[in-house]
């Protein structure tokens, strides 16, 4: 008889076993393990976050009442007081690294942005995770909560996360977004917090680009004003000079100041960049095309487990966040090997709902009903 895979086997397939024990030897602290692996780890963890699991006891239930599908998950059951001990003990580090894997993966299957220039395009911005401060004492963010923060770099072509830090609540977000290894020629879009006349120096010796609001503050010489089409909501375009006591201090580069009204609201923005081939209107649809990485943090806030950790430890509450955003990208990989036009959040809740079912899992995806699709006849009511 054939053996029919359940759809978990077919995702965690996607994670080479054989590249996984090599980051688990190069992450692994203290002495070896006997009984339970990091994959026994892994696999309970992304099971937790695909089955909507919120504690250690009920990670333990689910994979003790799925025995049978253990074997070909290449892992076994474990108890909960292994699973909390590994999550204390073992670096974090190894998910981390297995994120990176999975984001260069994706960055070969996902689709070009929707704009016309074929520089690479990424949004640079960050969220609080909330942590009680009674439960977590090491988050201290300040006086009344604590928090971690999570810094995101999305890649616009297929919006998934490409660039990930994970810091306490108290890290400066451009201290983080310096570190961030963009590729050269791409362009980096920002909103005010993120403002620095000496990043902006660095970006431009580096050869890459970024768009941001100006500050409402800031000193500068206009240099050129440019022709500007008013039909298209644009009020100026102008080559400016940052000739402040900061700007001149750090040797801010010549920058392009675009004003825009949106038809819409009304409101009126200012935007500035180092690029200067692209028209005025482009440079304003790619500060709004910034919206993305909000709707990515929605995402992520309502579909994983990221808000109720199985552990109180740093390296416990680092782990889980990594694994959740692992989670997310092997739904990303899927979304683009199937090509379907699905949002990952319909993925994720299609693959909860089947998880330990057998089948094609392509199949199951190509088989569901299209995300807009009418109710069948036989639900619509004859008023």
């Amino acid at each position: 008889m054939t053996h029919v895979s359940t759809i978990i086997a077919q995702v965690i397939k996607l994670v080479p076993r054989h590249d996984f024990d090599k980051l688990s030897q190069a992450h692994h602290k203290g002495q070896k393990l006997r009984k339970t692996s990091r994959w026994d780890q892994f696999v309970a963890l992304l099971t937790s976050q695909l089955t909507g699991r919120q504690s250690l006891r009920d990670i333990e239930s689910v994979m003790r009442s799925q025995r049978g599908s253990l074997y070909h998950l290449g892992c076994k059951g474990i108890a909960r007081s292994s699973l909390a001990r590994l999550n204390e003990q073992q670096p974090h580090t190894l998910y981390e690294q297995l994120f990176h894997t999975l984001a260069q993966r994706c960055q070969g299957r996902s689709p070009r942005h929707t704009f016309r220039f074929k520089s690479p395009l990424y949004s640079l911005d960050s969220t609080l995770i909330d942590l009680s401060l009674k439960l977590f004492p090491w988050s201290d963010h300040n006086k009344h909560r604590g928090a971690v923060k999570l810094h995101v770099g999305l890649n616009h072509g297929g919006h998934f996360p490409a660039f990930v830090a994970v810091t306490d609540g108290k890290v400066h977000d451009v201290r983080q977004g310096r570190q961030l290894q963009f590729p050269r020629g791409s362009i980096v879009v920002f909103d005010k917090g993120y403002n620095d006349y000496q990043w902006y120096a660095d970006m431009e010796n580096k050869g890459i680009f970024f768009v941001s609001r100006q500050r409402t503050n800031a000193v500068y010489r206009v240099l050129e004003r440019r022709h500007i089409d008013q039909s298209s909501g644009v009020t100026s375009d102008q080559i400016i000079e940052l000739n402040g006591s900061k700007g001149i201090e750090v040797g801010s580069p010549s920058l392009r100041r675009v004003g825009y009204r949106d038809a819409e609201t009304g409101k009126h923005y200012v935007f500035i960049t180092n690029r200067f081939d692209l028209s005025a209107k482009t440079i304003a649809d790619i500060y709004r095309d910034r919206w993305q990485i909000e709707l990515f943090f929605k995402s992520i806030k309502q579909n994983l487990k990221i808000h109720a950790f199985v552990g109180n430890s740093a390296n416990a509450v680092m782990t889980q966040i990594w694994i959740a955003l692992c989670t997310y990208l092997l739904a990303c990989y899927l979304k683009f090997s199937c090509q379907l036009g699905w949002s990952v959040q319909r993925i994720l809740r299609l693959l909860q709902g089947s998880l330990f079912a057998r089948g094609s899992l392509i199949d199951l995806l190509r088989s569901a009903p299209p995300p807009d699709s009418p109710p069948p006849p036989q639900l619509a009511l004859a008023l």
